[in-house]
């Protein structure tokens, strides 16, 4: 590479590096093969751990707020789980800063709400990107992919439903308590 492209790049790499430290947002970013150097604005995220309130995921997390207004909820699906009588308790492990989370997670938390059966008790818990939380209460489930949503009956899990659906969260909820 010409001595003057390196000089170039390297003084545009240093602007860039300061800059980012001027302005959080900006980073440097260089191409391997190419002269050019570009920047990009990192994504702001925000990283909840330990026991969440669903409303904060919905009302706050601006991710998680578009498919909590948008999502349909499968009203026939739902029979099942207004009639439950066995208490029933569904943690569901996330992350604030997982693409999969920010679908799944709002569309169960509307399904909540239609259900309003308060033999369903609903625990959502936030772990990092380690796939931890300084309380430790993740820990306590085995799992290795987000979400997780781990149905449990008199202590003991009967059924989960970790990243996607294989239906819809109604048709699975259902069919695992059933």
């Amino acid at each position: 590479m010409n001595q003057n492209i390196k000089a170039l790049l390297a003084t545009t790499a240093l602007f860039f590096s300061s800059q980012s430290l001027a302005n959080s947002g900006t980073v440097f970013e260089d191409e391997l093969d190419g002269a050019i150097a570009t920047y990009s604005k990192e994504k702001q995220e925000v990283i909840l751990t330990g026991l969440i309130q669903a409303q904060t995921l919905v009302t706050e997390l601006k991710d998680f707020t578009q498919d909590y207004k948008e999502y349909r909820v499968d009203l026939a699906a739902l029979t099942p789980l207004k009639s439950l009588k066995q208490p029933t308790e569904i943690i569901v492990l996330i992350g604030t800063w997982c693409p999969d989370c920010y679908h799944q997670t709002p569309r169960f938390i509307r399904i909540m709400e239609e259900v309003s059966n308060p033999n369903i008790k609903v625990t959502y818990i936030g772990i990092d990107r380690t796939k931890t939380d300084p309380e430790g209460l993740a820990a306590q489930y085995e799992f290795s992919r987000i979400p997780s949503f781990i149905v449990m009956q008199q202590g003991e899990e009967i059924g989960r439903i970790v990243e996607q659906p294989e239906v819809s969260l109604e048709i699975d909820l259902a069919k695992i308590l059933n």
